[in-house]
């Protein structure tokens, strides 16, 4: 079924808006064919999820922002949420970067880390290189309009051999209903290196009732032996729709780790996947999400195997509350040639309200022989039965439920290897579960 809407933006607006911003001439066209290709294309017609009710327009306006000198001079509302991370740091507010850091350690290793307009124009041949190559710009039309749109956003390039020890961090926020958010975050680790990524995309206004589109794309470019710790939680207001796409391509032997957090509180499209590709790759990927009020939630994680002795893991867990929905999908595909590949998916949903409702759908596509793949799924209820337990203990029913929530999301958020993400999503989870 098709669902075309009226596309925001025309090749000449993108075009005059990145020659205005000075980027070099391959992006400028990337970005003035990207938004061709919205013209003609359908969106993204996910699982059960009718996001062509959604209002996929109101992207907003580009609005440059001004640097500050240091994260001290963040509004109050987000200003927690820049932590501590001596080895980098970039802050995206609305359409543009207000701030980056980066340690002169690591600079001195050949680690590039800043915002990915500035490193299209100081790095273009490496941006080139990877640019729209793990998402496909034409691949639907969300990522044909993101390539017109996108601003700021993060590149971060470790060389080979190089091991960051320090997570490197991003705070990318909205304090403008009227403003284009649609930060890029580009991951190229070269070969046998290691690296741990977290970032924080969040809004903070107040007064609009309108419905806002932001929308995030990420590519990770995992090498040869190369390990990737990525983390990202997304929480921002009711009245936003966050669509976010999250690919990674995987060489021999390398490695990727997802951890993310869906905790926002409007419509949510999120769509993570990994491509196996070499021999010996392999992808963790844990989600955790709650829902709350109406929102409507698409939740999707898939790895695609083609090496040869490559391993996926996935695992997501969603407490759903109130009238909330959600579709979680899990799709492990193993292409022929594929020997020796194993996939796990492991999707549960938890249901706090009669009308509240969890979908778990683990899909397999298998076309080798000699795999092994498997999965769990399960939906339900608090169990009457554990409740009663606590309350004979002494326990509040309201303090015997929550203490079960946090026992069904435990497994995921205590697997997560960086104690500021793990107290975040504990925070998150509380606000959302008290709300």
């Amino acid at each position: 079924m098709s669902t075309q809407l009226s596309t925001p933006v025309n090749r000449e607006a993108a075009e005059a808006l990145s020659r205005s911003k000075g980027e070099p001439a391959w992006l400028t066209a990337l970005r003035g064919q990207g938004a061709e290709l919205s013209e003609t294309l359908e969106w993204p017609k996910p699982e059960k999820v009718r996001i062509d009710r959604w209002n996929l327009t109101n992207i907003g306006a580009h609005k440059p922002q001004a640097a500050i000198a240091s994260a001290e001079e963040l509004p109050e509302a987000v200003r927690n949420l820049s932590g501590e991370s001596p080895a980098g740091f970039v802050v995206q507010r609305n359409s543009g970067i207000v701030f980056k850091q980066l340690s002169a350690e690591l600079q001195s290793q050949g680690v590039i880390f800043t915002d990915l307009e500035t490193a299209a124009r100081e790095h273009g041949d490496l941006v080139q290189q990877y640019l729209f190559k793990a998402v496909a710009q034409d691949e639907d039309k969300l990522t044909a309009l993101h390539s017109a749109i996108w601003n700021g956003g993060v590149f971060l390039y470790v060389p080979k051999n190089v091991e960051v020890e320090l997570p490197l961090q991003a705070l990318l926020f909205s304090d403008d209903a009227e403003a284009t958010f649609a930060p890029h975050i580009l991951v190229v680790a070269d070969n046998n290196s290691r690296v741990t990524y977290v970032d924080n995309v969040s809004s903070a206004f107040e007064g609009t009732a309108a419905t806002l589109v932001k929308q995030s794309v990420v590519e990770v470019i995992v090498k040869p032996g190369a390990h990737v710790r990525f983390a990202t939680i997304h929480h921002m207001a009711e009245n936003i729709i966050d669509l976010s796409i999250r690919r990674a391509i995987v060489e021999n032997d390398g490695r990727i780790e997802w951890i993310v957090g869906d905790l926002h509180d409007g419509n949510t499209l999120s769509d993570t996947r990994s491509v196996l590709r070499g021999n010996g790759s392999s992808s963790d990927a844990k989600v955790i999400s709650i829902g709350s009020g109406k929102q409507q939630m698409s939740l999707t994680t898939g790895a695609v195997h083609v090496g040869r002795s490559s391993d996926s893991q996935m695992v997501t867990r969603a407490v759903m509350k109130d009238a909330a929905t959600a579709i979680i999908n899990g799709v492990t595909k193993i292409e022929k040639g594929a020997t020796k590949a194993n996939g796990e998916q492991t999707e549960k949903v938890l249901m706090l309200s009669p009308k509240s409702r969890g979908d778990a759908n683990p899909i397999l596509l298998i076309d080798e022989d000699d795999v092994t793949a498997g999965h769990a799924a399960s939906v339900g209820q608090v169990n009457p039965e554990q409740v009663y337990y606590l309350m004979s203990r002494g326990i509040s029913k309201r303090e015997a439920e929550r203490l079960i929530i946090n026992g069904f999301l435990a497994p995921v958020v205590e697997e997560i290897p960086i104690e500021a993400v793990q107290e975040q999503l504990r925070s998150l989870l509380e606000r959302k579960l008290e709300a």
